[in-house]
């Protein structure tokens, strides 16, 4: 998908073996991967300080809420997504609008909502 070529995508996910999947996917669709950010502190300021199209982040980084991240980035102007086990239940209220990709989830699905991203980062 050329939509994603050279597109920098934040990727916030604490468990090794999905952010690994979520680089290989992203990477093959030509994707710069920024991260991943496996701690809430690093998530932050790379949300603060990166150059960056879109992010996914992970709900739940080692037992603290990824919100705050969220926040950075939704004052950035930059859309984000949620990846989650709980699907979009398990959303907070506040940040129901945005989309959420539930765990486990396919590469194609993975690759769909970064296409939504980068081509709601583009409008």
């Amino acid at each position: 998908m050329g939509l994603l070529r050279g597109r920098r995508i934040l990727v916030v996910e604490d468990e090794s073996m999905i952010w690994m999947l979520i680089e290989d996917g992203l990477s093959e669709e030509g994707c710069v991967v920024v991260g991943p950010a496996s701690q809430l502190d690093d998530a932050l300021r790379a949300a603060a300080d990166e150059a960056i199209d879109a992010a996914l982040l992970d709900v739940n980084l080692g037992g603290r809420p990824v919100y705050p991240v969220a926040d950075v980035l939704a004052r950035r102007g930059i859309p984000f997504a949620f990846l989650t086990g709980y699907g979009a239940g398990g959303i907070q209220e506040a940040y129901r609008h945005h989309p959420v990709l539930k765990k486990p989830f396919t590469l194609n699905g993975l690759v769909a909502l970064a296409v939504r991203l980068v081509g709601e980062q583009a409008a």
